[in-house]
């Protein structure tokens, strides 16, 4: 069996046999600390081929909704076609065989209970113009008197509940059930209004209505992250048809046979910014991960917009590649009825905990991984790194990375308080390579 062969673990003889039901407990333990996600979907093609990722990663968010909107490439939406209905019965063929290998996969009658129609009036968008629809353009639709929809009246619900978590609230089309809902926190919740948006994470796939104009605007306290990255990155021409018919369609059971070839995966990031991998990013836009890495919008404090990311060009290419070996193992996890016999990531295991670290200029800092393991028994290869462009001290630090897991560093001089976030990334030599990240932030004191 693949995790009873011998291997090397940082240097280390180890082999370590997973079972599910351990993976199934130790789901149990971290599930109230994944992030809440509510995914807006216009139902066009390249939403199909996100939908069946986001399906494969479920696991690492606590999924509160779909709601199910038009746009203004899509007028009427498309929820009559009950195509989510058909992936999720796709999914529910495949689940026997993911919970065996996460324990945190919802139930597919817990995911069809999750769907909801939004706004899908057209007439609420007709005379936008399409390459208008930015940041910091005038808005053109309001929605106070537009009906509530059971959209609108889940991201109420959701928004208002005592869970004081962030919802991170994804338009992979238009947003106008988004605007309705905060509509009717403002006005008929008065007293829970501030509370409620100040637990909104907004992240959108360029403004496909009116509803980001409308909401940077009249619901400032709300955080929205705008993203246009996706046009270089995730769109048709940075899919590879032969890999995807190669690692997905073919091969890879029903909920993989789902996913449209053709049109891309243009709303992918917005799910990708919102999962627990380890980068941190969803807790702060500027942080950078998977779903790319922002600034906030000069006229617009709490409005934030791409950024690159020095040589990577638009941050999220830094991680496609690992990002498309973790789809590819959760599609064989689909087929594969066995734990060990497809990969899994390796588990980070950092002395002291994930949390920040302080230090005095001048001290030096140990960071200590060397319990790390792969649940495979695969070998696993260490690098720590400084990701410069997220953190507010400028220069490069140099990082001592000692054979045995061990990274050291001497705290630079600083005039103020500075950031200096390293990475650790672990990848095993599975079939297919898998990474594994931690993000730790260094608090640099003068």
């Amino acid at each position: 069996m693949k995790a009873c062969r011998r291997s090397v673990v940082i240097g280390v003889a180890a082999c370590l046999l997973v079972q599910s039901v351990d993976v199934a407990e130790a789901g149990r333990a971290v599930q109230d600390k994944r992030p809440r996600v509510i995914v807006m979907t216009d139902g066009e093609c390249d939403d199909r081929a996100s939908m069946v990722r986001f399906l494969l990663n479920t696991c690492h968010v606590d999924l509160e909704a779909i709601v199910q909107t038009n746009s203004r490439f899509q007028k009427n939406g498309h929820s009559a076609e009950r195509w989510i209905e058909d992936q999720i019965d796709a999914y529910e063929k495949v689940y026997p065989n993911l919970i065996k290998h996460d324990g945190l996969y919802p139930h597919p009658d817990t995911v069809r209970a999750r769907i909801v129609v939004g706004d899908e009036d057209y007439e609420h968008m007709r005379t936008i113009k399409t390459w208008d629809q930015k940041p910091g353009h005038k808005v053109e639709y309001f929605p106070d008197d537009w009906p509530d929809t059971p959209g609108s009246d889940r991201i109420v619900d959701v928004l208002l509940s005592d869970d004081p978590r962030p919802v991170h609230i994804q338009a992979w089309g238009g947003a106008n059930t988004l605007s309705r809902a905060l509509f009717v926190l403002k006005n008929r919740h008065p007293q829970d209004y501030e509370r409620a948006i100040a637990k909104a994470r907004f992240y959108t796939i360029w403004y496909q209505d009116d509803a980001g104009n409308y909401i940077e605007r009249h619901h400032p306290g709300l955080m929205l992250i705008w993203c246009d990255g996706f046009s270089t990155t995730w769109t048709v021409g940075a899919h590879d048809r032969a890999f995807f018919e190669r690692n997905v369609t073919n091969g890879h059971g029903p909920l993989g046979a789902k996913m449209p070839l053709g049109c891309g995966e243009g709303d992918t990031p917005a799910q990708l910014w919102a999962l627990d991998n380890g980068l941190r990013n969803h807790e702060d836009p500027t942080f950078g991960g998977w779903g790319g890495r922002f600034v906030a919008h000069p006229d617009l404090p709490n409005v934030y917009v791409d950024i690159h990311d020095g040589d990577h060009g638009q941050a999220i290419r830094r991680w496609m590649v690992q990002v498309n070996h973790d789809f590819i193992a959760k599609l064989d996890w689909c087929v594969v009825e066995r734990f060990e016999d497809a990969n899994h990531k390796p588990v980070i295991h950092i002395r002291g905990g994930v949390g920040d670290r302080t230090v005095r200029a001048g001290k030096t800092l140990t960071l200590d991984a060397r319990k790390t393991k792969d649940p495979d028994g695969d070998r696993v290869r260490l690098r720590w790194w400084q990701y410069r462009e997220a953190g507010t001290l400028d220069e490069t630090v140099a990082l001592n990375e000692l054979p045995d897991g061990r990274v050291q560093l001497v705290a630079p001089q600083v005039d103020r308080r500075a950031t200096l976030h390293l990475i650790l990334e672990v990848q095993d030599d599975g079939t297919p390579t898998l990474t594994a990240f931690q993000r730790i932030i260094v608090h640099v004191l003068p």
